[in-house]
């Protein structure tokens, strides 16, 4: 395993990316949908994890959905369609779950247009062993577009609102792929046999069953570090994240991975006792694993390369999914702040 490598000018510059971050921003998104839907995430089923989790019987129904962007359809409409399997089976994972089917939804300019995302989604259901039952298809559009959904269950919950202040950040990433260019997707999966990468979902169920850690997020397009704010915000803390300590492949520019979407990686907040053993929980499978920071009480996201330390997001200044516990603004007297909430 590598690792990322600093000196004080790199480490202000990747600050200053990781502030500048379009994938992180693009997560403000979901906060205005959530808003004119009057949603958060002190619902019955909350708002801003990885799937809603819905009670039933002595478990939990998990339903997710992603959608994709349109140059990324039409960029790469093969992989397009594989990922519309992967990313949604992560957010299962993530939550401690197993997953049951997938429905898509799929717009293209003729058969031609619809098929490399069609067999793409195909490959990646034979691959992973999960079922697509159905969906929705248009064939006589002026673009490609791409929307999955998948339906899983749980017995044991992992959540973005449950980490807790002097728990430990654990990052998991798979190493064993590359980039797919342009885009910032680090791919580790197309060529992987099926028993690996069944296998290797299933590590976070097991994790959840074990009671090992109660709070996990699946890295995201907002990357490593983007994920970590969202994780924080549902959960109502703050991140130190020591980036001298994230896994990473030899040689990766440092800004560039911490913002990547990693065909495998996820975020967990646990007890320091159970971090050895969720370490080599991952280990054992090849997966990349480490200790990576620290949660905190603040509403700040720090990162920390030696004595060097930047603020990347301060959820007092600023929410960015808005589905957190209320907190005061800067600068606003409490009463206002309750009064608001």
């Amino acid at each position: 395993m590598g690792g990322l490598a600093f000196s004080a000018s790199t480490f202000e510059n990747v600050a200053a990316r990781l502030r500048a971050s379009t994938g992180m921003a693009a997560k403000a998104d979901i906060g205005v949908a959530a808003a004119r839907l009057g949603l958060s995430g002190a619902d019955a089923v909350p708002v801003g994890d990885d799937c809603a989790a819905i009670p039933d019987g002595d478990g939990f129904l998990l339903l997710a959905i992603e959608g994709f962007m349109n140059e990324f359809v039409a960029g790469d409409p093969w992989f397009a369609g594989w990922c519309g399997v992967m990313v949604n089976l992560s957010d299962i994972a993530a939550m401690g779950g197993r997953p049951t089917a997938v429905v898509d939804a799929l717009w293209a300019q003729g058969e031609a247009g619809a098929a490399p995302v069609l067999e793409g989604l195909r490959a990646a259901s034979a691959r992973y062993g999960v079922p697509i039952v159905g969906g929705h298809t248009n064939l006589k559009t002026d673009r490609g577009q791409l929307s999955v959904a998948v339906l899983g269950r749980a017995k044991r919950l992992l959540t973005s609102f449950d980490a807790r202040p002097g728990e430990t950040l654990v990052a998991a990433i798979d190493l064993r792929g590359r980039y797919r260019e342009p885009f910032a997707n680090w791919e580790a999966a197309v060529e992987a046999p099926a028993a690996r990468l069944r296998g290797d979902l299933d590590l976070l169920p097991f994790i959840a069953e074990a009671g090992l850690a109660r709070a996990a997020k699946d890295i995201s397009q907002g990357g490593l570090v983007g994920t970590g704010a969202m994780l924080a915000e549902c959960s109502g803390v703050g991140l130190a994240i020591d980036l001298d300590r994230v896994p990473a492949p030899q040689g990766v520019d440092p800004a560039r991975w911490l913002m990547s979407f990693p065909s495998y990686g996820y975020l967990l907040a646990a007890s320091g006792d159970n971090v050895p053993a969720i370490l080599s929980t991952f280990q054992a499978r090849g997966i990349a694993a480490a200790a990576i920071g620290t949660v905190t009480a603040g509403g700040r996201i720090e990162v920390v390369s030696g004595r060097a330390r930047e603020t990347i997001w301060d959820f007092a200044r600023a929410p960015l999914l808005g589905c957190g516990p209320a907190r005061p603004l800067a600068g606003a007297p409490a009463s206002a702040a309750e009064d608001a909430a």
